[in-house]
């Protein structure tokens, strides 16, 4: 009688078979990371997506991040385990309105985080991440008056860098960052007095204000290996954990709940499970399918966002 497979094997099996790459994001959990080919923040998928030569990706993620794979990848199957991993910043920024903003302000730059949909990021000029949305603003002739949505905290986070006093901020927020509070962080950081504090833009100003580093997921990762310290407090998704514990086992990293869930966890990232994995590459669905002129409506403003280096 046959062994068993494990839902791991099954997984690699159905890859091999369908020539599949498995992109996941930071905040999946660890036995989605641990099967990725790309494992990666918003930034660094969409240059793993951009690349892929095969047939099938399944995006382990949000709604958001697999539509931009399907746009740089139109002819190539999309999947997603769990079509209801949404984002409360795509949530807080409808097409409708950037369409209307449009209207009324033609003279406005629209400077879109990737962090929305594709249809707002089809309205926009240009696209940005975390981590490279500094460098993205820069970019812009200042004389521009410019639109950022949709997170308040990184608009006004870009806005202080930059010194750009002509840029409109839309008021969105992550349901995760935005709720981590400085009194907590203040009580952790009286917890373990010798760690530094690292903190995702998109946290509110007060949690800003007591950070060490401020940088993307990547970003702070990469600063927290390379750091002499040897104990950090992580103020962004425990997700990265993983990546944290896998290149810096020797260090302590300690994670803030936030206000919502007493936890530092992305609810909507957390969707995803190894055995929606496996049915949607067995079954190649939940599927992204999103029409032509969309696609090439909203692939231009990303593809700026990847020509700046």
């Amino acid at each position: 009688m046959p062994a068993v497979q494990s839902i791991t094997e099954e997984i690699l099996d159905l890859k091999r078979q369908r020539r599949a790459m498995i992109l996941a994001h930071h905040y999946q959990d660890s036995e989605i990371q641990e099967l990725a080919d790309s494992i990666g923040d918003s930034l660094e998928l969409a240059r793993a997506a951009q690349k892929f030569d095969g047939d099938v990706i399944a995006f382990c993620g949000v709604v958001f991040m697999a539509e931009t794979a399907k746009v740089l990848n139109p002819a190539r199957t999309v999947v997603l385990p769990d079509l209801d991993a949404g984002c409360s910043l795509v949530d807080s920024c409808p097409a409708e309105q950037i369409r209307a903003f449009r209207e009324r302000h033609p003279d406005h730059v629209i400077v879109s985080y990737i962090n929305t949909s594709v249809e707002v990021k089809a309205e926009s000029d240009i696209l940005c991440t975390s981590r490279n949305a500094v460098k993205i603003v820069n970019s812009i002739p200042r004389g521009k008056p410019i639109l950022f949505l949709p997170d308040i905290n990184l608009g006004n986070y870009i806005k202080q860098q930059t010194g750009r006093e002509n840029m409109k901020i839309w008021q969105g927020a992550c349901i995760v960052h935005a709720t981590f509070a400085a009194r907590k962080l203040t009580s952790a950081r009286a917890e373990h007095p010798n760690a530094l504090i690292a903190a995702h833009p998109e946290c509110p100003p007060d949690v800003l204000s007591m950070a060490d580093f401020i940088g993307s997921t990547s970003a702070i990762i990469d600063w927290c290996v390379t750091s002499d310290a040897q104990e950090f407090i992580v103020m962004t998704e425990s997700g990265v954990s993983h990546s944290l514990k896998l290149r810096a086992p020797e260090k302590r990293f300690h994670f803030v709940p936030n206000e919502n869930c007493n936890c530092s966890e992305c609810p909507y990232m957390r969707r995803n499970t190894l055995e929606k994995l496996r049915d949607a590459l067995a079954n190649l669905a939940p599927r992204i399918e999103l029409p032509q002129e969309l696609i090439q409506r909203a692939r231009l403003p990303i593809e700026r966002m990847l020509a700046v280096k």
